[in-house]
């Protein structure tokens, strides 16, 4: 346990063009994940668990389902007179004073909320995770290597689709990084940065301020590739079990993984819970015909056909003799009687009449719209 303290800064959006359809109307951070959960959760609850109390959340667009779904931060325990859950407004602090342009853009915007904390380090993450993290650990290696900036990684092969923002880097026997490259044109097994990084406050700050001045906006491009030989960049490999969100197949891959007992047990330990906004519904009604096999299932749901290997999300209704297999139905969808959806992914409220067939497959899921008729 380290003594410091520590200050998050969320962004919310950064992945928003990898996600197609579901981020047509929201930002990555409010994209539903296993039945009752949304991406943010899994990074401010690894912060609360951690100790982190204190945290900003910077939106862009579509973010208003966002700001619905986090309220005064209650449920993480951060509706707090002090410090507590921010939600920052998406601007940039250029001459155009427009919507931010990069990490570093946003940071420059909000800077004035960095140095009004009191912590001693600033975790910086994005939303494209799927883990339950302990940044304590994270922190107390940042304090023993003496780092100026210390990056989250995983050893792990690149997939070919969704990398273009990805990074991954060289390191020595001491887990200090060295060369850094941003888009390797490569499948192999890489050192990859999973967008979580720690940095003390008052160098955030100068950072942030120097690339101001400079017109610099990216703290991947900008900091981590061009100066990663001037900076002390240390490196911190992440153990526990991370599912990143790169694109729909990821998020597919993901989601189906829940449905393992063993990504259940590490995702969700009873020590370190994920948190999200509690909404009470009466629990899920199982009509007579209803045949449900290794699914998830959250409160509100009316089953009436047959579901398996599947995840239904709350209020959805699945019609008499609906079969729904290999597949997402996201919160308020309807699937009508004799429906029949195989690797198919229906975001929320939408409709599926009476009798239709939707097939994709394994590795292509087809993605039904959000409110969408068919």
């Amino acid at each position: 346990m380290t003594k410091h303290s520590a200050m998050g800064i969320v962004f919310s959006n950064m992945h928003d063009n990898h996600l197609g359809s579901l981020t047509r109307e929201r930002t990555t951070g409010s994209v539903p994940f296993g039945g009752r959960y949304r991406l943010v959760d899994f990074i401010l609850s690894s912060m609360v668990n951690s100790g982190i109390t204190d945290v900003g959340v910077i939106a862009k667009t579509n973010y208003q389902s966002l700001i619905g779904h986090l309220g005064n931060g209650r449920e993480w325990d951060m509706a707090r007179k002090l410090g507590g859950l921010t939600v920052l407004p998406p601007y940039s602090s250029g001459d155009n004073q427009g919507i931010y342009a990069g990490r570093l853009d946003a940071l420059a915007g909000v800077s004035g909320y960095i140095r009004g904390s009191r912590a001693e380090y600033v975790v910086l993450a994005d939303c494209d995770l799927i883990a339950n993290l302990d940044f304590r650990k994270l922190i107390a290696f940042h304090e023993e290597k003496d780092a100026e900036i210390t990056l989250a990684y995983r050893w792990e092969k690149i997939n070919r689709e969704g990398n273009e923002n990805l990074v991954v880097f060289d390191l020595n026997e001491d887990q200090r990084v060295g060369r850094v490259w941003l888009s390797p044109q490569t499948e192999q097994e890489q050192n990859i940065y999973l967008n979580v990084a720690v940095v003390k406050r008052e160098l955030l700050e100068k950072i942030v301020e120097e690339a101001h001045s400079r017109n610099k906006r990216s703290f991947t491009k900008d900091i981590l590739v061009e100066q990663s030989d001037s900076l002390r960049i240390y490196a911190y490999e992440i153990q526990d079990h991370v599912m990143r969100i790169n694109n729909l197949q990821d998020y597919f891959d993901a989601s189906m993984a829940l449905l393992k007992p063993q990504v259940r047990q590490a995702l969700f330990p009873a020590e370190r819970p994920i948190l999200t906004r509690v909404r009470d519904q009466v629990p899920a009604k199982y009509g007579l015909g209803a045949v449900v096999k290794n699914s998830l299932v959250a409160d509100g749901c009316i089953i009436e056909g047959t579901v398996e290997n599947s995840i239904i999300f709350r209020g959805a209704k699945i019609g008499r003799g609906a079969v729904i297999r290999d597949s997402i139905v996201m919160a308020g969808a309807m699937i009508g009687d004799g429906a029949r959806l195989e690797f198919v992914v229906t975001d929320r409220d939408a409709t599926i009449r009476d009798t239709r067939t939707l097939v994709g497959y394994k590795t292509y899921p087809l993605f039904v719209e959000k409110k969408s008729v068919i």
